[in-house]
């Protein structure tokens, strides 16, 4: 069995109204998980600039382990507004570093010793990182868990993408609208979640299906079943990072031994306490976990 938990993909600034945070879903999602104990690790590329540096430093003082190489590209960044219920809206700068992961012999040496995996769509936007994404997990043993969070974001996916990615993970990993753009793209019929996500779990071979709904809930699908829980009702401060807190959560509860809805109901837990404070990397209560 690997040692690493790698959130692979971008490693950005989200420019907030209050200021600039540490984001990149594969960050947060690596993040998350080392607070479950596990080795959990950063992997993007970054610029040669005072962004890029900033990262690392934000990188160390969050006690999250990184492989950032430096390409000839600015470090990216998104301008974050948030409307009237805190839910952000985004502008994703392009032809930034994490566009440009170059795959190394040291990433290749990761790959080899990965336990679990996170990866999604948007920094397969451009040919060199998706070429990246696709040696890294052709490269990881065979029994590491490999988890597509879509994550699906202005105009940066498309239907090869999607489909080649959702046939090399294990979990899916999706929201509700994203669900109903992969119905469309895909032509699956109706509308009901599970009548859209078994069909998904059939085609792919998927051993599980995270569904989010937001308010209304959430749901994993998997062979033996379905688990849903509720929305906890909280103080929500912003909702950024929630979903990679709730995708983090989940495969650090499952990689610590526990079950499918044990894992579900702490990722519940942790995206709740997320949406209550600024940033999407909060340090979360013991408790909570």
């Amino acid at each position: 069995m690997g040692k690493y938990v790698i959130g692979l993909g971008e490693a950005l600034w989200d420019m907030l109204p209050g200021g600039k945070k540490l984001g990149g879903a594969p960050a947060n999602f690596a993040y998350h998980a080392r607070q479950f104990g596990l080795e959990g690790l950063a992997v993007s590329a970054i610029g040669r600039d005072k962004l890029g540096e900033e990262i690392v430093e934000a990188l160390e003082a969050h006690a999250l382990p990184y492989h950032l190489d430096r390409v000839e590209f600015p470090t990216g960044t998104v301008q974050v507004s948030l409307d009237g219920r805190g839910v952000p809206q985004y502008e994703i700068k392009q032809d930034v570093a994490w566009d440009n992961i170059p795959y190394t012999r040291e990433l290749a040496a990761l790959a080899a010793d990965c336990r679990a995996v996170c990866f999604g769509s948007l920094a397969q936007r451009s040919p060199v990182s998706r070429e990246s994404i696709g040696w890294f997990l052709d490269a990881v043993p065979q029994d590491c868990l490999k988890v597509f969070d879509i994550n699906l974001r202005q105009h940066f996916y498309d239907r090869d993408v999607l489909d080649a990615s959702m046939r090399r993970c294990d979990i899916l990993k999706i929201n509700d609208e994203e669900l109903e753009i992969v119905s469309r793209l895909f032509g699956y019929p109706g509308d009901a979640p599970e009548a859209i996500a078994r069909p998904l779990i059939r085609n792919y071979g998927l051993q599980m299906l995270i569904l989010t709904c937001g308010t209304d809930g959430s749901y994993v699908f998997y062979d033996g079943g379905v688990s849903f829980f509720q929305t906890p009702t909280v103080q929500v401060a912003d909702t950024v990072g929630a979903g990679d807190a709730f995708t983090g959560a989940f495969v650090g509860s499952l990689l610590t031994g526990r079950s499918i809805p044990e894992a579900h109901a702490a990722a519940v837990r942790v995206s709740a306490y997320v949406c209550t404070c600024e940033g999407a990397m909060p340090a979360v209560p013991e408790e909570i976990r």
